[in-house]
């Protein structure tokens, strides 16, 4: 009998990554790719050797996606900027299943660093940033390593698409 956690936790992988490839419309309406070949696909990597590299990559984020009860952001965001490292992209994130809510409202999870580079990579205000993409501060004591943004996955995938485009367009 398979790990029924292991189980659950590739489901939501699988669903986050089928929200974000229809969200930016890289699929048909049947969920196949309209380029197999494009490297902006979503895709769950394949896991090799000693250093994970994360459970989504969803160029040029590595996603960390856990469904859990009681998260625990600060390790899943060191996590996440680990494997991206790891994988060799600019910006690792953390996102968690929201209980009982459609998979669009997933909490996805920005460590302050991460969240300053990609407002400034996109040369955007602070405010300007957190308004467009609904972001809000969990600022937690002094130890500014255990600060971090959060938003939905929703907006995330206007994140992506954003970043993405500016990529492109340099």
């Amino acid at each position: 009998m398979a790990n029924p956690n292991k189980a659950q936790g590739t489901r939501w992988e699988s669903d986050v990554r089928d929200y974000l490839n229809e969200a930016l419309g890289l699929v048909d309406e049947y969920g196949t790719f309209l380029d197999p070949f494009d490297a902006h696909n979503v895709r769950r990597p394949a896991q090799e050797g000693a250093r994970d590299v994360g459970d989504v990559h969803a160029v040029p984020f590595v996603l960390e996606c856990k469904d859990v009860k009681r998260p625990s952001v600060p390790t899943f965001l060191r996590q996440a900027e680990v494997e991206a490292h790891n994988a060799g992209f600019p910006y690792g994130v953390a996102v968690v299943k929201a209980r009982r809510l459609n998979v669009r409202r997933g909490k996805v999870y920005v460590g302050i660093r991460t969240w300053t580079r990609a407002r400034l990579a996109l040369g955007m205000t602070t405010r300007e940033f957190a308004e467009r993409y609904a972001f809000t501060a969990s600022l937690r004591g002094a130890d500014t390593g255990r600060w971090y943004m959060a938003t939905e996955l929703e907006p995330f995938a206007r994140l992506l698409a954003d970043v993405r485009a500016l990529r492109h367009a340099q």
